[in-house]
């Protein structure tokens, strides 16, 4: 048993009916349960009762045994001076305020359903599962999942705001070298997400914005921060940008001592770490004022259409320095557009404007809407449960229902494990 499950049972008013009496043997009417306190302090605040017909309001503490309430300290606390009702499964001892009088105490364990606490105990088995409703998620209504599923991606979306807003205040609040950084994160994808975030943060951007100016100018600075231009080699590209890097480092004083170095390990070729800077250096010097281009963008299509770009024209024969390769154009592909709009776009949109006080919620939503679902090992699990996510704000919700719930065994606040406790109620009764 754990108190996350009386929290539930409490918050739900999920017991039998009848009539209820506390230890003391008075009798109780719950008028309101109040609201729950995921902070320090009592567990519900501003909750009503009626003891033997006295209205009594305050706050309500949960705990495993009446016990509990000396082992946590509560009796040294003044922030539990306030409680009216102590709500818990077994009780094996009285409780006392401090002016000597009796907290009154009501123990649950006899006045929940049988089914509840069965199903309870069935999701917290100790049988290796990959989540603990597995045997249950097909009969969940889709209504239920679906609505879950799109405050999900709004709590994930949140999560991410937090992130963008620390980086922002290392920027100094600068948004468009707050979209360069993240943007040169995601061009590395997860290889090598830490290493282009590295050279992005070792760039102040108004560097990056002389520079775009020529475009061989910028491909020499990130080529060089990235540590790409170092040692010999007799192709005359190379050459070039190794010149140019010269003149820029001594210029601006880069340094690149912190950046990590990025790989070429089991990558396939075009996602090598030189074809994706050389394309990302291509965007800033085709796109003057993305940050503004891309908050404007009310669909997927305008945001494809802004990053239809490729490679300078030696990378079309070539994926490395000095390592030639049949002539191809190295254009960044919709899905790969895709995968920067799911991890860099949209959050930076939601984060924009709640820090501008405006809900773009609907256009959020249609825009993760409009984009195919990813594809992981995740998404591929649950949908092989049932067939759940077809666009990319779905496939988002599953991995944070994955990471944050499931993984956590935090199934009493989710809504889909709320319902399949509350349906063997319900099939009980009837």
């Amino acid at each position: 048993m754990k108190e996350d499950f009386l929290h539930y049972v409490w918050k739900f008013q999920k017991f039998d009916v009848g009539s209820f009496y506390t230890s003391n043997n008075e009798n109780l009417h719950i008028k309101n349960q109040g609201s729950h306190n995921l902070n320090s302090g009592p567990d519900f605040f501003n909750a009503q009762i009626e003891l033997d017909n006295q209205l009594w309001a305050g706050n309500v503490e949960i705990h495993i045994k009446s016990s509990d309430w000396y082992t946590h300290g509560h009796e040294a606390d003044a922030a539990y001076d306030n409680v009216i009702l102590h709500v818990v499964w077994e009780h094996d001892a009285e409780i006392y305020r401090k002016d000597g009088s009796v907290i009154p105490t009501f123990a649950v364990k006899k006045h929940i359903p049988k089914p509840t606490l069965e199903q309870y105990q069935k999701l917290f088995s100790k049988e290796k599962k990959w989540i603990n409703c597995e045997n249950d998620f097909d009969a969940v209504s889709g209504f239920t999942i679906e609505n879950w599923l799109e405050r999900l991606y709004f709590e994930r979306l949140q999560k991410k705001e937090k992130i963008l807003l620390k980086e922002l205040k290392d920027t100094q609040n600068h948004w468009e070298s707050l979209l360069f950084r993240m943007l040169c994160k995601n061009f590395g994808l997860k290889v090598n997400g830490d290493s282009f975030f590295s050279i992005a943060k070792s760039i102040d951007f108004s560097v990056v914005k002389k520079c775009s100016q020529e475009r061989q100018d910028l491909e020499a600075l990130l080529m060089g921060q990235a540590g790409l231009l170092e040692g010999e080699t007799e192709d005359w590209y190379f050459k070039t940008l190794k010149t140019n890097y010269g003149y820029l480092k001594h210029k601006f004083q880069l340094k690149n001592e912190d950046v990590i170095s990025p790989k070429f390990f089991r990558l396939r070729p075009p996602n090598f770490p030189t074809v994706r800077l050389a394309q990302f250096t291509m965007l800033y010097f085709e796109q003057e004022n993305l940050f503004s281009k891309v908050i404007a963008a009310q669909d997927a299509n305008e945001l494809y259409e802004l990053f239809r770009v490729n490679g300078s024209e030696y990378w079309d024969t070539h994926y490395n320095f000095g390592i030639g390769s049949l002539e191809r154009k190295k254009r960044i592909t919709k899905s790969f557009v895709d995968l920067l709009i799911i991890n860099t776009i949209i959050p930076l949109k939601f984060c924009y404007a709640v820090q501008q006080g405006r809900d773009i919620s609907e256009e959020i939503l249609k825009l993760a809407s409009d984009i195919s679902s990813e594809e992981n090992t995740i998404v591929k699990k649950f949908n092989s449960y049932r067939e759940i996510s077809k666009s990319a704000y779905q496939s988002q919700a599953l991995l944070q229902l994955k990471n944050e719930y499931c993984d956590t065994n935090s199934c009493l606040h989710c809504a889909i494990g709320n319902s399949i406790i509350s349906s063997e109620m319900k099939r009980s009764k009837n």
